[in-house]
């Protein structure tokens, strides 16, 4: 459980909001705030109300919401995709842990059993590509193009929040907590993306839940690479490949034209000087911004919390109550918490 000071600051950064910014809306002085925020002083009940007001939570998830984690490669994110500033990954970051916290108020009403179970592997010792094989096999996934990546992170624990971050640059995040894996992907983006955002988080999740490396994105990428792409059965469909044919992969595989050309070059099938050429025509077209084809790809679909919501309003819940035992004021308020339904309940 974490101190409510450190909800405050993880509540308010999740909100875009400076000190200054909640003080204001609470009717405290930046310092008072300070003080809570640092666990100098504890705000009294009339304070704290006000406080899970702006954040559009309960007094109840002030009180017991769980302490909150760092995302998984969040330090690499920002070095790798500087255009995002590092404010903008700690905002992210803290709004992974507020999403991940209402799950968990929504976990404890529901117990759940995984079919599946996320496996874990040394970054240093075994291969990404070959994790990726693995994670493949143990999860009997069949072969091909991976269908329904949710459904399977679902399957083995995780819980899935598809919602629009509000910054294109950030592509996910993922966590693991003290029983399960948290997976964020950002909605705003085309599902060819999203498939490869869920495969990198996955990634991370199978490489780096112990084990921090130098190397950890590219790692991911590759894991993502392999799990979405699997070298032995795409390696033939990549020859002499062209961008009409790479659309037509596109449809199959559900990965982009971008990684396709990509995956080719990794795999020996298509020189430098192709890869340049392609991507260049690529540029041309203006597919490095908006390919085509990936509104014929099968949405993915997060479940799970759908699932445990349906479960609860059997029960005579209706909305509002549910809303509420996920730690949100109202239902309105609920509206960033996506749905979700692969994991089963247990009576």
């Amino acid at each position: 459980m974490s101190s409510i000071g450190e909800l405050i600051i993880t509540g308010r950064i999740a909100a875009g909001m400076t000190q200054e910014d909640l003080a204001n809306a609470i009717g405290v002085t930046q310092a008072a705030l300070s003080r809570y925020e640092n666990d100098l002083r504890e705000p009294d009940e009339e304070t704290v109300d006000r406080i899970a007001g702006v954040f559009g939570v309960t007094v109840r998830f002030m009180r017991r919401a769980s302490r909150p984690s760092a995302a998984l490669a969040v330090d690499a994110h920002m070095r790798r995709r500087a255009t995002a500033k590092p404010t903008v990954w700690r905002q992210m970051e803290a709004r992974l842990n507020m999403l991940r916290m209402h799950s968990d108020f929504l976990r404890e009403e529901v117990a759940l059993a995984a079919t599946l179970v996320m496996p874990g592997f040394d970054p240093f010792t075994v291969d990404p590509a070959d994790a990726a094989r693995l994670t493949r096999t143990q999860w009997q996934m069949p072969s091909g193009p991976a269908r329904s990546i949710v459904r399977w992170a679902e399957a083995a624990g995780s819980v899935v929040l598809m919602t629009d971050l509000g910054n294109i640059r950030v592509d996910g995040l993922s966590q693991w907590t003290a029983d399960h894996p948290v997976i964020v992907a950002n909605s705003a983006h085309p599902t060819d993306r999203i498939r490869w955002t869920l495969a990198h988080e996955i990634g991370h999740l199978v490489l780096h839940r112990e084990d921090a490396t130098d190397d950890m994105e590219r790692q991911a990428d590759a894991f993502a690479a392999e799990f979405l792409m699997p070298a032995i059965l795409i390696r033939p469909e990549l020859a002499n490949l062209t961008l009409g044919k790479a659309v037509d992969l596109k449809r199959e595989w559900g990965v982009s034209i971008a990684s396709l050309v990509q995956r080719a070059h990794q795999l020996g099938t298509l020189s430098d000087a192709r890869r340049t050429s392609l991507f260049k025509q690529l540029s041309a077209r203006g597919w490095r911004v908006r390919e085509p084809a990936s509104d014929e790809i099968a949405p993915e679909k997060a479940e799970l919390l759908d699932h445990i919501n349906d479960h609860l309003r059997k029960t005579g819940l209706n909305e509002t109550e549910v809303a509420q035992l996920a730690g949100y004021r109202s239902l309105n308020n609920s509206r960033p918490l996506p749905q979700g339904r692969s994991l089963h309940a247990v009576n």
